[in-house]
């Protein structure tokens, strides 16, 4: 991204995409962009857009970007604010306040991460599950279930419970993002799951 800069140093207009220009009545075409020198490009107040670091979409809220002209060092940065995403459920309300109803009339409900991680690893042990579902509705024509299959099926559920236990075990978003952490070794090589992501069926089955 480019950055146009006014006389004063403020910052004019973000440029997302080459585009022509008309500055201080002079027509510029889409082409300098890609063939002018950062110089050149300069000398009309057209500076590059250095990039900020946003937040990590699954654990945080990334602000719009706000942007600052740096003159000395000939570029504007970028800059974000983040904010954690929330763990719990809460009520939704407006702007004043007052509790969101649906159109029956029941309150509407934010859902934390918690809540949205449980779900996420329910949907999980389900489809895992349904891969051998067909044992289970042999069964009710007389065929036995396979000790492994049943042993499989077990393990998922077992895991699911687990797992779920972990997530709404947390207590701050430190602790949440310790689930999504890969042990490794001294050599930094995996040396099992996240913990998030630690189901005995995709590792023995």
């Amino acid at each position: 991204m480019w950055a146009l800069i006014n006389d004063d140093n403020s910052i004019k207009e973000i440029i997302r995409f080459p585009k022509a220009l008309e500055i201080e009545g002079i027509k510029h075409p889409r082409a300098i962009f890609n063939t002018w020198s950062w110089e050149q490009l300069n000398n009309i107040g057209i500076y590059t857009v250095e990039a900020g670091v946003q937040g990590d979409d699954k654990f945080e809220i990334t602000s719009n970007p706000t942007y600052s002209f740096n003159k000395s060092k000939k570029k504007v940065t970028t800059a974000y604010t983040t904010t954690d995403k929330a763990l719990e459920d809460a009520n939704a309300v407006d702007d004043d306040g007052n509790n969101v109803l649906d159109a029956d009339g029941n309150q509407v409900i934010n859902y934390g991460l918690k809540t949205i991680w449980v779900k996420k690893i329910k949907e999980r042990a389900y489809n895992k599950l349904r891969e051998t579902d067909w044992y289970v509705i042999r069964k009710t024509e007389g065929v036995d279930i396979p000790a492994s299959v049943t042993e499989q099926r077990t393990a998922i559920r077992t895991d699911c419970k687990t797992i779920e236990d972990k997530i709404i075990a947390c207590k701050t978003m430190t602790a949440f993002k310790k689930l999504f952490i890969v042990p490794t070794d001294d050599d930094g090589n995996s040396t099992g799951n996240a913990p998030i992501d630690d189901w005995t069926v995709w590792n023995k089955w």
